[in-house]
């Protein structure tokens, strides 16, 4: 029995999310990594500049930053899927460099190459994802990126707990977890192409034909003449017909049209709020931050390793209800909780830190980090992408002076931020679910920049987008309130009144 287009579709998505097993994995290892005796005699008396051991760590993302910029032309020129695999390749040369370490030098162009080629195949994953997904389920399809880096570090944290505890001391403790790092990059390579290419830049390059046969393929049994695939045909060319009409956009437009600069500030306001969580301190410098407590760095892994086991809890409930909840509601949710664990955490820090002989205390701020985890997974970072580079890069590298200069004090940093995140999306983010990625210009054209309260911050029918297309009752381009009936449609499953909000 072949498989229904739903599950098809999840498997593509899933399948190009590999990547951020990928970087999951990074973000994981070389918390584990930092703290070998052999990994710090190799990379030579210059791992004690306290610096150069936040640049190992920050560079990654500061090469994720860089490969960001060649996204956009490389993937309109060559598709997604083939830009997708020119960024596993690069990241394989750079894990290869890693492994094979042999100074401080070696290392750090490693890790810039293997972020490079991160930040190529996370910044498109999402996009691709969102291309080929079905309207009531692409939160489930875009978050998957988040479930699959939770894998990545879940991976990453038992692998260099192992290392740590059966082979400390030996050059394998180090190496091996960063040469497993390549392993899931063989297959992105391998058989990426297999995918069905976007149809969205199939249609952009004028081949509508290979568009609506994609379609077709994805979400119809490979039927072209289905109701479902026509439609969103017709949105696909109403939307390009629309864009030809306005012309040729440039970078210019970003800035100087109000709906176009709302989204990008929108955008990098999110990315940079999710950075001040904590949550990139907490990946990278955990051993730091544990040891302050009076754990042994075998002890922290474990306690990572139970971590990521959290976090993937996490991500997988997001990935089920967040189709359902909306977006506001558990991005506002999640950083109150991740604001008040940094709360509890500095308290405890500051009150009863490793050098006072309280367990209970100590064991209490292991349970707030894993709190604070959970509902970053849960509510915040799956609905963060793309990744928010350059605030990764500066949590990353001035982390470890912070901690030198002011201790427990630059947790009230993350304890702060967490509450006013939550207050800014509260207040101007529109909620999205739901709809089709051609009404997101009209969404945000309309929507007033104070939303809470207006019924552009209520979660609608996840559903309704998809029916439309399937009965074709949708008009192409405009933007709808979607009214749920009180009364069950024929299937049982209930029926939306379209209200158009801009006549």
């Amino acid at each position: 029995m072949p498989l229904s287009p739903k599950v098809y579709t999840w498997l593509c998505g899933l399948f190009a999310s590999l990547g951020s097993i990928i970087f999951g994995y990074d973000l994981g290892v070389i918390a584990g990594v930092l703290p070998a005796s052999d990994f710090q005699r190799v990379m030579g008396p210059r791992f004690n500049n306290s610096n150069l051991q936040g640049l190992i760590v920050s560079i990654f993302v500061l090469g994720c930053f860089f490969g960001m910029f060649p996204v956009a032309y490389a993937a309109d020129y060559f598709g997604r899927r083939i830009t997708i695999q020119i960024g596993a390749a690069i990241y394989i040369l750079g894990g290869a460099l890693q492994t094979g370490a042999q100074n401080m030098d070696m290392m750090l162009a490693g890790r810039f190459f293997a972020g490079f080629g991160v930040g190529i195949m996370s910044d498109l994953a999402p996009l691709y994802q969102a291309e080929i997904a079905h309207p009531s389920i692409r939160g489930r399809l875009t978050t998957l990126q988040q479930f699959m880096l939770g894998i990545g570090a879940f991976s990453a944290s038992w692998i260099t707990f192992g290392c740590s505890a059966g082979l400390k001391g030996h050059a394998s403790e180090w190496r091996l977890p960063l040469g497993i790092q390549i392993i899931p990059a063989l297959p992105l390579i391998s058989f990426i192409l297999l995918l069905p290419e976007s149809p969205r830049w199939l249609a952009e390059k004028g081949r509508m034909g290979e568009a609506q046969a994609t379609l077709a393929r994805l979400h119809a049994h490979g039927d072209i003449n289905d109701p479902f695939v026509v439609s969103q045909v017709k949105d696909i060319e109403a939307d390009i017909f629309k864009a030809k009409d306005i012309g040729e956009s440039s970078w210019k437009e970003l800035f100087t049209v109000p709906s176009n600069f709302r989204r990008v500030a929108l955008g990098y306001i999110l990315q940079f709020s999710v950075q001040m969580t904590g949550v990139s301190a907490i990946q990278y410098y955990s051993t730091t931050i544990f040891t302050t407590m009076g754990f042994s760095s075998t002890r922290i892994l474990l306690f990572q390793s139970i971590n990521s086991v959290i976090a993937l809890l996490g991500e997988a409930a997001c990935v089920m209800w967040i189709d359902h909840t909306g977006r506001r509601g558990p991005m506002i949710i999640g950083n109150i909780a991740s604001g008040l664990s940094f709360v509890v955490g500095a308290i405890l820090m500051a009150r009863w830190p490793g050098t006072v002989n309280n367990n209970a205390a100590h064991y209490i701020f292991i349970i707030t980090t894993w709190v604070f985890n959970f509902f970053f997974s849960a509510c915040i970072g799956p609905l963060s992408w793309a990744y928010p580079w350059i605030s990764n890069f500066f949590i990353a590298q001035v982390t470890p002076p912070a901690f030198l200069g002011i201790g427990w004090k630059y947790y009230l940093v993350f304890a702060i931020c967490g509450h006013t995140n939550a207050l800014f999306i509260w207040a101007f983010y529109p909620e999205t679910t739901g709809r089709r990625l051609e009404e997101m210009d009209a969404l945000f054209e309309n929507a007033p920049l104070f939303v809470a309260g207006t019924q552009y911050a209520k979660v609608g029918d996840h559903r309704a987008a998809e029916r439309e297309l399937r009965q074709g009752t949708f008009r192409p381009g405009d933007l709808t309130e979607r009214v749920p009936h009180t009364h069950d449609d024929e299937e049982g499953k209930g029926s939306t009144e379209k209200i158009d909000m801009f006549p």
